[in-house]
């Protein structure tokens, strides 16, 4: 009996310093990160500006292409997948080294001075991502403990730079692998996300937040056009993680030469945004996303937006691919919304909510980003689209390097890398 106690006292004074140890940690990568996610939002605000004020320098994006692909040269990473090198690295024990977050902080800069459509969660994740990892390696942290350090990272610039500590926590631990939440990160991540969060509230970044000017009540027409727009919006997410796909590779199969891919790319993207005689598509684009939220939206944006981030991104500029979707929900949502009848701002937000969660394919990180972005009063209606995004988005995603472990549509284990062609014992799945 005595053996027992002893046991049980032993195992729970360890489980507490594993407990402590990691409030301790989280906090320590929440203030560091938190810090360089803060530094990371004012530049990027500083370039933004700087670009509203200055079109021409729209002219040099070639250029800035060319500094872009340098950069990697002379650190010898041509070949960083981005964010997909986060998840891989979380999936297997490789490293991620510290040059990442400069080189995806400076580029990511670049790409948005002189207008490329790109989000800022890409290097968000990158730069957490390479933090965590980083402070874990030089506390000689082992391969699994590193990898919560990665993943606190990841939650605390996705944090600083939205706005949204939750979304950011759940999103980290959501996104690697799906089926499976890594719940002994979950602790950590939102810890690291909170004192992140409050680090920027301490410089006045104001959250990312919409009001919706209507929010329907709950009915069966309502749940109808809801579920038609959740739809269209999976079909939609289907098609950027597919276009995102084959643009890219088309680039590297008749342009082989970097320099020459990225050139010919911002020249692309120039033409491009002389020939549409406006910079609606430049940059992340949060001021056209607030206009669909308040209902105002030009039918054709979310196409061209497509168009604008799959050549930026394929071509070899570095950012974002969610921010975009944001655009791309947000633009068509207001459009078919108000052809479905629903009211066009509520519309744009659940189009926003549903095609981040097809492409990422992470239904409670979406979720809890409609109640921080929005409120919660319509989350009923946003559980539903979701819901239904998810599981008619099939087996794409914006990162290739994420696993989806079982089935969207039975309780069946899949194990495989997204965009790939799904194989099932009886070829019973049509995804």
């Amino acid at each position: 009996m005595n053996d027992v106690i002893k046991h049980k006292i032993k195992h729970n004074a360890h489980r507490a310093l594993v407990s402590v140890k990691w409030v301790i940690f989280a906090i320590l990568v929440g203030g560091i990160v938190g810090l360089c996610g803060t530094a990371f939002y004012f530049c990027l605000t500083f370039v933004t500006v700087l670009r509203g004020q200055n079109p021409w320098l729209l002219y040099l994006l070639p250029v800035g292409g060319l500094i872009i692909v340098g950069a990697y040269h002379l650190l010898r990473d041509e070949k960083d997948t981005g964010t997909n090198l986060v998840i891989s690295a979380i999936h297997s024990d490789d490293e991620l080294p510290l040059r990442m977050a400069p080189l995806i902080f400076i580029s990511t800069l670049i790409t948005h001075l002189f207008g490329g459509s790109a989000g800022r969660e890409g290097a968000a994740l990158q730069i957490g991502g390479s933090l965590g990892a980083s402070i874990g390696k030089l506390i000689k942290m082992d391969d699994n403990d590193k990898h919560i350090m990665t993943l606190c990272g990841m939650s605390a610039v996705f944090a600083a730079l939205f706005g949204t500590p939750v979304t950011a926590a759940l999103f980290s631990v959501e996104v690697i692998s799906i089926g499976i939440l890594y719940y002994s990160a979950l602790v950590p991540c939102i810890l690291s996300a909170t004192i992140s969060y409050a680090i920027t509230e301490k410089f006045h970044i104001t959250p990312t937040y919409f009001i919706l000017n209507q929010v329907p009540e709950m009915s069966l027409a309502t749940g109808i056009r809801v579920i038609i727009l959740s739809v269209a919006a999976a079909v939609l997410s289907i098609l950027f993680c597919m276009s995102m796909q084959v643009i890219g590779k088309t680039f590297k199969k008749y342009l082989k030469n970097q320099y020459l891919r990225i050139l010919v790319g911002g020249v692309l993207l120039v033409l491009l945004t002389l020939a549409v005689r406006c910079n609606d598509y430049n940059g992340a684009g949060m001021n056209i996303i607030e206009q669909a939220i308040h209902g105002t939206a030009k039918p054709e944006a979310f196409i061209l937006k497509l168009l604008f981030t799959c050549i930026t991104i394929g071509c070899g500029f570095r950012g974002g691919e969610i921010v975009p979707s944001f655009f791309i929900g947000a633009t068509f949502g207001c459009t078919l919304g108000g052809w479905i009848g629903l009211d066009p701002g509520f519309g744009a937000a659940m189009g926003l909510v549903c095609l981040f969660c097809g492409v990422v394919n992470c239904p409670l990180a979406s979720l809890v980003l409609s109640i921080e972005l929005f409120g919660a009063s319509g989350i009923l209606l946003f559980a539903i689209g979701c819901s239904v995004s998810y599981m008619l988005s099939g087996y794409y995603s914006l990162y290739s390097e994420q696993k989806i472990i079982y089935s969207k549509l039975r309780p069946h284990y899949v194990n495989l890398y997204t965009n790939q062609e799904v194989k099932t014992n009886d070829h019973s799945e049509a995804e």
